[in-house]
């Protein structure tokens, strides 16, 4: 397993936000605006003329304004990436990021939205009222459970794509690559046991996720920090309590024996080599806790010389990485009007990064990583979130599984053209 290390220091990092202009995000005018004849078309009385087609037929508003691409991205602060309940101002330098890389990698236009409401029902009402100004909705950072009665509704009431990204994208990412590293270690989905570390969001998320891909609920074993969830919790406890053991209590440890697969989405070292070292032969391990993962990649290999190891960093070789998943999935959501993001959208956009693992890797990508060679194998199962063709690859696969499952409003003709468009899109002309 080779190691790179990226490093830099807390006031870089300081610096890197602070530095003029502050923050990481900026609007740009995309029409002339240098003459009077210019501010007449722009404000009045020239907009009159599109507000009027709007009024009389609502789907001109993708012809006549930019809601067509433009996605919100909306958080309460109650769940922020590693930093728990830091309220909705402190998570806005997350939520910009998150505009950064819908831009960066798929040219989706973001306004961040921070919202100092932590009751589900009102920050619902607050949400569902926005859907006259975007093309979608990315869910961020808002805490377990609360997040998932939001969403459920927020899709269930509203004609846009709603995605709340700490559940999905952890659980697109993960069954990419665990569909790659089972097939490494030639073990049936059908069949193997799967221990997670973590029963919030991206928890139980993932293990719904995994489920519809073949691993049986019986072999799912879901823990928290009072151990594995059991029969006795269910009831007071319905997300997590779906996959409730009927065993009498167990630690993580317990759990762990002959487990064949660990997804951790938890908290740093919750995992010790003795647990690696009780798992089944030819162990995978996911360790996707931030910073910090639950164990790290030298001491898994040094408990297991077999086994596959992914974090979520991306100074180890297979970083699970939610950028491989959440601009994609809304640049094919947003290109074919779609009304939702739904399981086989998810599922299409799984299997196309799944599938692009196992394509010779770009010289060009090899370059952006240190020139460390990248070849379907343990330590590459997962394409790199700097690979150029994840936008073509995942956005045309959630376009098609769009008009294959009846939510695309306006479906794409000719998916070869469509991947074509998306080159353009980002300038890219060639990728050797």
């Amino acid at each position: 397993m080779t190691l790179k290390t990226v490093k830099f220091t807390r006031e870089e990092a300081l610096a890197y936000h602070s530095d003029s202009p502050a923050g990481k995000i900026a609007l740009k005018i995309t029409k002339p605006c240098a003459t009077q004849r210019d501010l007449s078309l722009a404000y009045t009385p020239g907009v009159a003329e599109p507000c009027r087609e709007i009024e009389k037929n609502p789907n001109d508003a993708l012809k006549y304004t930019a809601r067509g691409n433009l996605v919100a991205v909306i958080t309460n602060g109650t769940a922020v990436l590693g930093l728990g309940d830091i309220g909705a101002l402190a998570g806005k330098p997350v939520m910009e990021g998150k505009g950064v890389l819908f831009k960066r990698f798929a040219d989706v236009d973001v306004f961040d939205i921070e919202i100092n409401e932590k009751d589900p029902k009102a920050l619902i009402k607050i949400v569902k009222s926005m859907e006259p100004t975007f093309g979608g909705i990315n869910l961020e950072d808002i805490k377990a459970p609360e997040c998932f009665e939001i969403e459920e509704t927020l899709i269930r009431e509203m004609g846009i794509p709603v995605f709340h990204d700490d559940q999905h994208g952890t659980a697109i990412i993960t069954a990419a690559g665990l569909l790659n590293a089972l097939e490494i270690v030639d073990k049936d989905i059908a069949r193997i046991k799967v221990v997670f570390s973590g029963a919030g969001a991206a928890g139980v998320a993932c293990a719904k996720f995994l489920e519809s891909f073949g691993v049986k609920r019986e072999n799912t074993f879901l823990c928290d920090r009072h151990g594995l969830v059991t029969a006795d919790r269910a009831k007071d406890e319905p997300y997590r309590g779906y996959f409730a053991q009927r065993s009498a209590p167990k630690s993580l440890g317990d759990c762990m024996k002959d487990a064949d697969v660990f997804v951790g989405v938890s908290a740093k070292g919750l995992v010790t080599k003795e647990m690696v070292k009780s798992m089944a032969p030819k162990p995978i391990i996911f360790a996707m806790a931030n910073p910090d993962p639950e164990i790290t990649p030298e001491e898994a290999c040094a408990a297991r010389k077999d086994v596959i190891m992914a974090t979520g960093r991306s100074d180890y070789p297979n970083q699970v990485n939610n950028v491989l998943g959440f601009p994609f999935i809304f640049r094919g959501a947003l290109d074919t009007v779609a009304t939702k993001i739904n399981e086989e959208m998810k599922q299409s956009a799984a299997r196309s990064l799944a599938a692009l693992a196992k394509e010779p890797v770009p010289k060009g990508v090899i370059a952006a990583y240190g020139g460390t060679k990248l070849s379907f194998g343990p330590d590459y199962i997962i394409p790199k979130p700097l690979d150029p063709r994840v936008l073509w690859w995942e956005a045309s696969a959630v376009a098609e599984a769009a008009h294959r499952s009846g939510v695309a409003r306006e479906p794409v003709k000719d998916i070869g053209a469509y991947r074509e468009s998306l080159k353009k899109r980002l300038g890219i002309k060639e990728v050797e």
